[in-house]
Protein backbone atom coordinates (compact mmCIF):
# COMPACT_ATOMS: atom_id res chain seq x y z
CA UNK A 1 0.00 0.00 0.00
CA UNK A 2 2.31 2.58 -1.01
CA UNK A 3 1.39 6.07 -1.51
CA UNK A 4 2.99 8.28 -4.61
CA UNK A 5 3.03 11.87 -4.34
CA UNK A 6 3.42 14.21 -7.22
CA UNK A 7 5.97 16.64 -7.33
CA UNK A 8 5.13 19.42 -9.55
CA UNK A 9 8.13 21.95 -10.84
CA UNK A 10 7.77 23.21 -14.60
CA UNK A 11 10.59 25.14 -16.41
CA UNK A 12 10.86 28.32 -14.36
CA UNK A 13 8.38 27.59 -11.64
CA UNK A 14 9.41 27.05 -7.68
CA UNK A 15 8.95 23.52 -6.46
CA UNK A 16 5.33 23.14 -5.04
CA UNK A 17 4.05 19.81 -3.18
CA UNK A 18 0.00 19.41 -2.01
CA UNK A 19 0.20 23.38 -2.44
CA UNK A 20 3.32 24.59 -0.58
CA UNK A 21 5.36 26.44 -2.49
CA UNK A 22 9.15 27.01 -2.60
CA UNK A 23 10.96 27.55 0.69
CA UNK A 24 7.60 26.83 2.82
CA UNK A 25 8.03 23.27 2.54
CA UNK A 26 11.45 23.78 4.54
CA UNK A 27 9.43 25.56 7.45
CA UNK A 28 7.26 22.74 7.32
CA UNK A 29 9.64 20.37 7.79
CA UNK A 30 11.51 22.18 10.17
CA UNK A 31 8.42 22.98 12.26
CA UNK A 32 7.57 18.77 12.49
CA UNK A 33 11.39 18.34 13.44
CA UNK A 34 10.70 20.72 16.21
CA UNK A 35 7.52 19.51 17.44
CA UNK A 36 9.13 16.18 17.36
CA UNK A 37 11.80 17.03 19.93
CA UNK A 38 9.31 18.70 21.93
CA UNK A 39 7.10 15.73 22.45
CA UNK A 40 10.28 13.42 23.11
CA UNK A 41 11.16 15.88 25.91
CA UNK A 42 8.10 16.58 27.56
CA UNK A 43 7.20 12.51 27.47
CA UNK A 44 11.08 11.86 29.20
CA UNK A 45 10.09 14.95 31.61
CA UNK A 46 7.41 12.71 32.59
CA UNK A 47 4.22 14.52 31.20
CA UNK A 48 1.40 11.67 30.55
CA UNK A 49 1.59 10.32 27.24
CA UNK A 50 -1.87 11.30 25.97
CA UNK A 51 -1.38 15.00 26.79
CA UNK A 52 1.72 15.27 24.74
CA UNK A 53 -0.11 13.82 22.07
CA UNK A 54 -3.31 16.79 22.12
CA UNK A 55 -0.97 19.27 22.90
CA UNK A 56 1.51 18.68 19.73
CA UNK A 57 -1.13 17.21 17.64
CA UNK A 58 -2.98 21.26 18.51
CA UNK A 59 0.63 22.57 17.57
CA UNK A 60 0.79 21.23 14.16
CA UNK A 61 -2.74 21.87 13.33
CA UNK A 62 -1.67 25.42 13.81
CA UNK A 63 1.84 24.71 12.20
CA UNK A 64 0.17 23.53 9.09
CA UNK A 65 -2.50 26.63 9.40
CA UNK A 66 0.12 29.16 9.56
CA UNK A 67 2.72 27.80 7.15
CA UNK A 68 -0.24 27.59 4.63
CA UNK A 69 -1.59 30.71 4.74
CA UNK A 70 1.84 32.22 4.42
CA UNK A 71 2.27 30.16 1.31
CA UNK A 72 -0.94 31.18 0.02
CA UNK A 73 -0.23 34.91 0.79
CA UNK A 74 3.13 35.48 -0.17
CA UNK A 75 4.26 33.07 -2.89
CA UNK A 76 7.66 31.98 -4.01
CA UNK A 77 9.24 35.25 -2.98
CA UNK A 78 6.83 37.39 -1.05
CA UNK A 79 7.75 36.50 2.51
CA UNK A 80 11.44 37.48 1.80
CA UNK A 81 10.69 40.29 -0.31
CA UNK A 82 8.76 41.63 3.05
CA UNK A 83 11.87 40.68 5.46
CA UNK A 84 14.30 42.59 2.67
CA UNK A 85 11.77 45.81 2.75
CA UNK A 86 11.70 46.04 6.41
CA UNK A 87 15.69 46.18 6.60
CA UNK A 88 15.71 49.19 4.46
CA UNK A 89 16.69 52.91 5.89
CA UNK A 90 13.47 55.40 5.77
CA UNK A 91 15.74 57.83 5.01
CA UNK A 92 19.09 58.72 3.95
CA UNK A 93 21.10 61.77 5.26
CA UNK A 94 24.08 63.70 3.50
CA UNK A 95 25.65 66.43 5.20
CA UNK A 96 28.29 67.15 2.07
CA UNK A 97 28.01 67.45 -1.68
CA UNK A 98 31.38 65.43 -2.00
CA UNK A 99 29.44 62.25 -3.04
CA UNK A 100 27.62 64.42 -6.06
CA UNK A 101 30.36 65.95 -7.29
CA UNK A 102 32.83 62.94 -7.27
CA UNK A 103 29.82 61.58 -9.45
CA UNK A 104 29.66 64.58 -11.72
CA UNK A 105 32.85 64.39 -12.30
CA UNK A 106 33.12 60.40 -13.19
CA UNK A 107 30.37 60.66 -15.70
Amino acid sequence: MSTVYKINKGINRPIEFKGLKAQYIVYLALGLIILFFLFAILYVAGLNAFICLILIGALSVFLFAGVYSLSEKYGQYGLLKKFAKKSLPSALKVRTRKLFIALSVTL
